[in-house]
């Protein structure tokens, strides 16, 4: 088993390499807009598991996941010889890509916490010159002892 210290440093090696490739070397068009977010390695170095995201056209369209999958899936022995040419393991690791869903919840987080910011807001608007119901003192005053006369 390898030290993780050497899986990071080929996982970040594979990386470069396969961010490289797409730019470069693989003419589909759809790994356009592919980004290599993040790679890991398995302790043997037998697997590489790449997580990709993939940008839409314009910034309100929606991204052909399908499409840049099936490119990835096609492209991924061309992608498997390069890290094996330019990394030197002596076993070169299979590669699976991933889509990488981080940038899709970070999303979704800030939203909802913007409207938690908004409700917020809105409750304070309403507690604003608001008064509480009922008596001022709503605890009850110990019985004062009647005078037996």
């Amino acid at each position: 088993m390898a030290d993780q210290a050497r899986a990071r440093k080929l996982a970040k090696r594979i990386s470069q390499i396969v961010a490289s490739a797409l730019e470069h070397q693989v003419k589909d068009p759809r790994l356009a807009r592919v980004t290599i977010t993040d790679t890991r390695v398995t302790g043997d170095l037998h697997d590489a598991t790449v997580y990709y995201t993939v940008l839409g056209e314009k910034l309100d369209s929606e991204p052909d996941l399908a499409g840049a999958a099936a490119a990835l899936e096609k492209a991924k022995g061309v992608l498997r010889t390069m890290v094996g040419q330019q990394t030197g393991v002596r076993f070169t690791p299979t590669l699976t890509f991933v889509t990488d869903t981080v940038p899709d919840e970070a999303r979704r987080m800030d939203e909802l916490l913007a409207k938690a910011r908004e409700l917020d807001a809105e409750v304070a608007r309403i507690a604003h010159g608001a008064e509480p119901a009922g008596e001022p003192d709503p605890y009850k005053a110990p019985r004062e002892p009647e005078d037996a006369d």
